[in-house]
């Protein structure tokens, strides 16, 4: 069971008997003497999708919901359906669009890593490794000879997302992208 200080992105508590997964999370300490960190948090109902938004003190406790976690590979799309497949007996899970919607550009097909909640037999969510690799498909080309500065430039990667990538990246190369922030981190 744990506290409202111990809540990080991704974890899932059960309120009025409910999974809710923490989307945000944002720690205020007040200025007067005596008084206890409050923490707001807004989650979001994994069965009906509901955002909900709640403040607790640091000592407040939650319950742990009851889901098991697998790991998965994202298999295919159908339609606004997103298909993943259990590593170990092979069964199916279907997600739709909106219950993934921030997660869809750091998906590529045959992508492991994955890690499935499920709930009562259901797939309710799905948490990505903190990085994923992309191939850069589309960048203006570099500026030779213009600064000896760290610039960026818009890059479309092979998923549709657009980041900020260094100068001297080209089309075809792979970088590795922060699924949390969605920036660049290195070439792959």
């Amino acid at each position: 069971m744990p506290k409202a200080s111990e809540l990080k992105k991704g974890m899932i508590v059960e309120i009025d008997g409910f999974p809710h997964i923490v989307k945000t999370l944002e720690a205020k300490s007040p200025s007067s003497r005596g008084a206890s960190t409050l923490y707001k948090v807004r989650f979001n109902n994994l069965k009906t999708g509901q955002k909900l938004d709640s403040s607790f003190k640091g000592e407040d406790v939650l319950k742990e919901a009851d889901c098991s976690r697998i790991a998965v590979q994202y298999s295919y799309r159908d339609g606004e359906i997103y298909y993943f497949m259990n590593m170990e007996d092979f069964t199916q899970y279907g997600l739709g669009a909106s219950q993934i919607d921030e997660q869809i550009p750091y998906l590529v097909e045959q992508q492991e890593d994955i890690i499935a909640l499920i709930v009562d037999g259901n797939l309710v969510a799905v948490e990505l490794p903190q990085s994923v690799n992309l191939e850069v498909i589309d960048t203006p080309p570099a500026v030779t000879g213009s600064s000896a500065t760290n610039r960026s430039k818009t890059a479309i990667l092979s998923t549709g997302l657009e980041i900020q990538v260094p100068e001297y990246l080209a089309p075809g190369e792979t970088v590795k992208v922060n699924t949390a922030t969605g920036k660049f981190m290195s070439r792959a």
